[in-house]
């Protein structure tokens, strides 16, 4: 297999966090590239038509993208268990809420350094802001129950989703009033998987 990745996506971490996690990260061979939504890169738009990544490359089939799909693809290779039946309603919107706050401050960078200057809108920033601090604030509030529950792959996607906020919006505060969460991550994050896939 072949998995097409930037470090730095927190959508791609996802996928390599779940790698670690289920003794698959050997199986695929990590092809580096640089994209932004105005400089696609050939080879990831082969895989995927709408030029984003992860884009996962497979031996039984046409290529695979969107992280989700990714992730649910290679849970069923290994058998990992990570969409459990008993709970996968609340898994799978977990993990939907972790991707919009991934979504969100992912297009808060592209506005800042993609975007003419001269044409960005602070309005916009403060806007997807809102949509991902709102999230996390949900999270805090009603899905820490889930959250120490065994693992699954809402974990990793929040988890990612919370490191991404640290790593591109690292003065905007989500932690204070989130004590909880903000506990629970400083936790999971010390896992070998977060810690194998730190950007840099």
């Amino acid at each position: 297999m072949k998995l097409y990745q930037a470090d730095a996506s927190p959508f791609v971490r996802k996928v390599r966090v779940l790698l670690h996690e289920t003794g698959q990260y050997d199986d695929v061979e990590h092809v580096p590239v640089q994209i932004t939504p105005v400089s696609p890169d050939a080879a990831v738009s082969a895989a995927n038509p709408l030029g984003k990544i992860p884009a996962l490359e497979r031996p039984d089939g046409p290529a695979i993208y969107d992280s989700r799909v990714i992730c649910r693809y290679l849970d069923a290779r290994k058998g990992a268990g990570l969409y459990p039946e008993a709970r996968i309603w609340e898994t799978l919107t977990l993990e939907a809420t972790a991707d919009g706050i991934m979504e969100a401050a992912v297009l808060m960078v592209y506005e800042a350094r993609v975007r003419p200057e001269e044409k960005r809108f602070d309005g916009w920033i403060d806007a997807q802001w809102t949509k991902a601090i709102g999230a996390v604030n949900t999270i805090n509030a009603r899905w820490m129950s889930h959250l120490h529950g065994p693992l699954d792959a809402a974990h990793i996607a929040v988890a990612c989703a919370l490191g991404y906020l640290d790593f591109r919006h690292g003065d905007r505060d989500w932690r204070s009033a989130n004590g909880p969460l903000a506990a629970w991550y400083a936790e999971f994050s010390a896992r070998p998987s977060m810690q194998a896939t730190v950007p840099g």
